[in-house]
C-alpha cells in the first residue's frame, strides 16, 4: 500500500502542479520584440508548478526580478530539493510531521548565494511579494504556502509580504468572471471566486495602478519562438512558442514595466489552449498601466513530464534551481529581450512615430465554413495593417493591402475583428471598430459530451496511452485514465474530438 501510494503521488506531481497558445491563429510565431522598460519595474508571478518556478527566478535572478513576485500555491525556493519524492510529499501535502525543508532552503539559498550560482540575496530586500493560497487548496496543501512566507520573512521586511490564505477556493488561478466555480478542481484550473488575483497581485507589487480596461484590449497579442531561447525547447519541457502581450503605449515606445507570467501543469496550449494568457485577468489591468506581459509556455514530454509542468523538481536539470538551469536560463533571455528596447525607444516592434488613426469601413467580404474575408478603408500615413481576431493578431508579416482573408478556422463559429494601421517603425494605432462573421456549417453538427476518461475511452471518443487518455482525433491529454476524472469533449468532425465544448 505505502508502494502504491508514494507512485500515486509521483503520478500526481505530474498532474497537479496545474496548468496556452491560441490554436485558432494562423501567424507563425515570430522573433520576441524588445521594449522601453524601466529595469527596476520587472517582476514574476505564477500558479502552482509556475508558482515554484516563480519563487526560482525571483530568487535566483534578484537583480532582474527587482520589482517583486506573486506566488500562488507555490512554495519555498528549491522546495524539491531535486527530489520528485520530495516534491509530491512536503512541498505538496504537507502535514506538521512532513513540510518544507525551510531552515535548511535558507542554508542553501545562502550557499549558492556566496558561491554566484544566484544572485545576492541581498536584492531581495526592496521587492513585495504577494502569497495566495485557497484554503481548500487539496494539491499544494495551504501549509506549503505558509513556509513559503516564513522563507521570503527571512529575507524581506514583513511590511513588503502580504500573504491573502482566507477565500475557500480549490488548487487554480483565481478570477472575479471567469472559469469553474471556486470550489472546482478541474481543467482549466481557473476558477471564478469573486476576487481578481491577477490585479491584487500587480497592484500589491506596483503599487497604485489605473483601473483596469473593461472593453476591448488596445495593445497586442505576439506569439514568439521559444527556440530562440532554449534550444530543442521540447527536449525540455518547453513550447516551441510563447505569447506575450503588449499595450498599445507600449509598443509605440513609451517607457514600461514588464511582468512575467507562468501557468501550472496541465495549462499548455495542448491542454487548455489560449485560456492561460487570455482570461486569467491580467492583461486588462495591463493594457491601462503600460505593462508588456511574457507568457511563457511548457509543452508535454515523455520523459519525466507528461503534464508540461515548469521544472522544480529536476526533471530536466540538476541545476533546475540556478541561474544555469536550462528554463530558468530561458525565461531570463526573454526577459532580456523584450528589456533590450531600453533607451532606445523599442527597437524591433517597438516605438518610432505617432500612434496613427483607427482604420475606418471595417466590413465583412465574404465567408466560407473555414475563413472569413475583411476590408477596410486605407488610413493616411500607414504603411501597413494589422489584423485581431478577439484581440489576437492573426497575420505573421504586416498586411500591405486594405483586405485579408483569415482562414483555418471552425465552421458554424462566430468571430470578431478589429484591425490596427501600422507606422514604417511599426507603431501600432488605434484599433478600428469591430465586427462580427459567422462561417458557414459544414453540414456536421458538432456534439459535446461529458463523462469520465474511463467512459470517453469505453466509447470510443478517447483512447489510452500509458495511463492517459487522449482525445481521438486531436490526441488532446485529458488526464489520468480512471472514473475519477470528469472531461468534456466536443466532436468537430467525423472520429475528432477536442477537449472544450462546441462552439
Amino acid at each position: 500500500m505505502a508502494t502504491f501510494v508514494r507512485q500515486l503521488r509521483i503520478r500526481q506531481v505530474l498532474l497537479c502542479t496545474l496548468t496556452g497558445a491560441a490554436f485558432g491563429a494562423s501567424a507563425a510565431p515570430v522573433s520576441l520584440p524588445s521594449y522601453n522598460i524601466d529595469p527596476a519595474l520587472i517582476s514574476v508571478s505564477g500558479l502552482s508548478s509556475g508558482g515554484f518556478m516563480a519563487v526560482q527566478l525571483h530568487v535566483a535572478y534578484s537583480a532582474t526580478f527587482r520589482a517583486g513576485a506573486g506566488i500562488v500555491a507555490g512554495g519555498p525556493f528549491d522546495c524539491a530539493q531535486g527530489s520528485v519524492v520530495t516534491a509530491t510529499g512536503p512541498c505538496m501535502a504537507a502535514t506538521s510531521a512532513s513540510k518544507p525543508a525551510t531552515s535548511t532552503l535558507i542554508s542553501t539559498t545562502n550557499s549558492w548565494a556566496s558561491q554566484g550560482s544566484i544572485d545576492a540575496t541581498s536584492n531581495l530586500a526592496a521587492s513585495r511579494v504577494y502569497l495566495y493560497s485557497g484554503s481548500i487548496d487539496s494539491t499544494v496543501k495551504q501549509l506549503v504556502m505558509s513556509e513559503a512566507n516564513t522563507y521570503y520573512q527571512h529575507y524581506i521586511n514583513s511590511a513588503n509580504i502580504f500573504y491573502k490564505n482566507n477565500l475557500a477556493s480549490e488548487h487554480a488561478m483565481v478570477t472575479d468572471d471567469f472559469g469553474s466555480g471556486c470550489s472546482v478542481k478541474a481543467s482549466p484550473y481557473i476558477n471564478d471566486c469573486n476576487f481578481d488575483l491577477a490585479g491584487e497581485i500587480l497592484k500589491w507589487i506596483y503599487g497604485p495602478l489605473n483601473a483596469r480596461n473593461t472593453g476591448t484590449l488596445s495593445g497586442s497579442f505576439i506569439e514568439f519562438n521559444q527556440a530562440e531561447f532554449i534550444a530543442s525547447p521540447a527536449s525540455h519541457g518547453m513550447a516551441s512558442s510563447g505569447w506575450a502581450y503588449v499595450p498599445a503605449s507600449c509598443g509605440a515606445g513609451q517607457q514600461c514595466k514588464a511582468h512575467v507570467v507562468l501557468h501550472g501543469c496541465q495549462q499548455d496550449p495542448t491542454k487548455i489552449q489560449d485560456r492561460y494568457y487570455r482570461n486569467t485577468g491580467y492583461n486588462r489591468w495591463a493594457d491601462n498601466n503600460n505593462i508588456v506581459l511574457i507568457y511563457p509556455q511548457t509543452a508535454p514530454s515523455s520523459s519525466g513530464n507528461p503534464n508540461g509542468c515548469w521544472d522544480w523538481w529536476g526533471y530536466d536539470d540538476v541545476n533546475y534551481a540556478k541561474k544555469s538551469g536550462r528554463q530558468m536560463a530561458a525565461i531570463k533571455a526573454m526577459v532580456d529581450r523584450v528589456a533590450a528596447g531600453t533607451g532606445g525607444g523599442g527597437g524591433g516592434g517597438g516605438g518610432g512615430g505617432s500612434a496613427l488613426p483607427a482604420p475606418t469601413g471595417l466590413q465583412v467580404t465574404g465567408v466560407t465554413t473555414t475563413s472569413v474575408t475583411l476590408a477596410w478603408n486605407g488610413t493616411a500615413g500607414a504603411a501597413a495593417y494589422d489584423v485581431y481576431r478577439g484581440g489576437a493578431k492573426v497575420n505573421s508579416t504586416p498586411v500591405g493591402a486594405t483586405t485579408y482573408t483569415d482562414s483555418g478556422l471552425m465552421s458554424g463559429a462566430t468571430y470578431s475583428y478589429t484591425v490596427r494601421a501600422l507606422t514604417a517603425a511599426g507603431a501600432a494605432g488605434a484599433a478600428s471598430a469591430s465586427v462580427t462573421a459567422t462561417t458557414t456549417q459544414s453540414g456536421y453538427a458538432c456534439t459535446t459530451t461529458t463523462a469520465s476518461n474511463y467512459a470517453h475511452v469505453t466509447a470510443g471518443r478517447a483512447v489510452y496511452s500509458m495511463g492517459y487518455a487522449l482525445a481521438k482525433g486531436s490526441n488532446q491529454n485529458m488526464g489520468l485514465y480512471n472514473v475519477f476524472i470528469t472531461t468534456t469533449l466536443a466532436q468537430t468532425s467525423t472520429g475528432y474530438y477536442v477537449i472544450g465544448s462546441c462552439p
